[in-house]
């Protein structure tokens, strides 16, 4: 569901705002929050919370169906964020060594047309982060080609060589790739500083993807490649946090808490920036929950790590926070359930379900008997 933009006022919900959860009204208008007198819907019994941003979201290759396009995978995709409390979204999509298969140069190009072609139509703000794998040295120019002409603004480094090369069920084409990327190790630094100079010049925020050890998150961080998302043991983390680089953390993990990467001690002891989904929209708004379930974080604190943190890292500053002129990107929970019942995307309703349908829509009436 997507509609025109409100001119609302929110009333009788807990709002969280300014770091706290207060009881106040929320005015939204022209996609923005807003001020004065707007007619009213009665939220008492709800949260309206800042809509999600997830910097790192792989759930759409789910809907990647051989005989599905790729804009049917993504209204998919676009639809079960908006229906998780998502309004700002980042498709991980790879590039790696490989000429064919969905995680292939070939793949990232046209996941980026047909993105560009969707966004008109699109309920959440969709970008894409390219995963680009560390050995694919010659396609430097074409990878910057495609960030340049897509305007991609997030990548992320990662290594999967090293397994690939393990395993003995490929092809003898895809074999003969691996080798072939194996042989340019030597090549590989040279490549990434190459990629990290042009990222600066063009605003891309970039990274490194499951680290496995201080070390190599602190080779990445020298080349600039500050965020450090998804590491693999709590010493490429805790390097991070010494050097200023932010942490990104699977959401879905938190409720497990489990070595070797229990998720929840790390967030306790200030180790994560920000929750990613990953391969779980709904993951991100239950970890927020369950953090404050346990006691492991407030509300405002845990609700910060998918909204107001992964802002700050992406340096979105029009929202993440509900405040006077920013999107009105917002979730509104039910707080016996804690389930998203409405999410609004630029002051547009992306998603609408339960009780707050039923409020929504009676103001929505009322609005028009008022108007005849």
């Amino acid at each position: 569901m997507m509609t025109a933009p409100l001119s609302l006022r929110l009333t009788g919900a807990t709002v969280l705002r300014d770091g706290q959860m207060i009881d106040r009204s929320v005015a939204i208008e022209d996609g923005r929050i807003s001020k004065g007198p707007l007619p009213e819907v009665d939220l008492r019994g709800y949260y309206i919370l800042p809509g999600i941003i997830d910097l790192h979201g792989a759930a759409f290759l789910r809907n990647m169906a051989p005989d599905q396009t790729l804009r049917t995978a993504l209204r998919a995709t676009d639809h079960a964020a908006a229906a998780h409390g998502v309004t700002t979204a980042w498709l991980s999509q790879g590039w790696g060594w490989s000429e064919q298969g969905p995680h292939s140069p070939a793949s990232a190009e046209a996941l980026l047309e047909a993105l560009d072609a969707y966004r008109p139509h699109a309920l959440s703000d969709l970008r894409v982060q390219i995963a680009c794998e560390t050995h694919t040295t010659d396609t430097a120019d074409r990878l910057l080609a495609a960030v340049r002409r897509h305007s991609v603004d997030h990548v992320m480094f990662r290594n999967t060589l090293p397994d690939a090369l393990l395993r003995n069920d490929w092809t003898p084409e895809t074999r003969a790739r691996l080798t072939e990327a194996e042989g340019q190790k030597r090549a590989v630094p040279r490549y990434l500083c190459r990629l990290a100079e042009a990222f600066d010049t063009l605003g891309v925020t970039y990274g490194s993807y499951a680290d496995p050890d201080g070390e190599t998150r602190e080779t990445f961080s020298m080349i600039g490649a500050k965020l450090c998302a998804c590491p693999t043991r709590r010493s490429a983390a805790a390097l991070a946090r010494a050097v200023g680089d932010p942490v990104l953390l699977r959401a879905g993990e938190v409720a497990k808490n489990s070595s070797p990467l229990p998720v929840t001690d790390l967030i306790r002891t200030r180790l994560c920036d920000a929750l990613v989904s990953d391969m779980s929209y709904p993951a991100l708004a239950a970890a927020a929950f369950h953090l404050t379930a346990t006691g492991t974080l407030t509300l405002p604190a845990a609700w910060a790590l998918v909204s107001e943190g992964p802002a700050q890292i992406l340096r979105l500053h029009d929202r993440g926070v509900i405040d006077y002129g920013r999107r009105a990107d917002l979730v509104i929970v039910n707080r016996a359930t804690n389930s998203v019942e409405a999410t609004l995307s630029g002051g547009r309703i992306t998603h609408l379900s339960g009780k707050a349908a039923t409020r929504f829509l009676g103001a929505r009436a009322d609005m028009t008997m008022a108007a005849e």
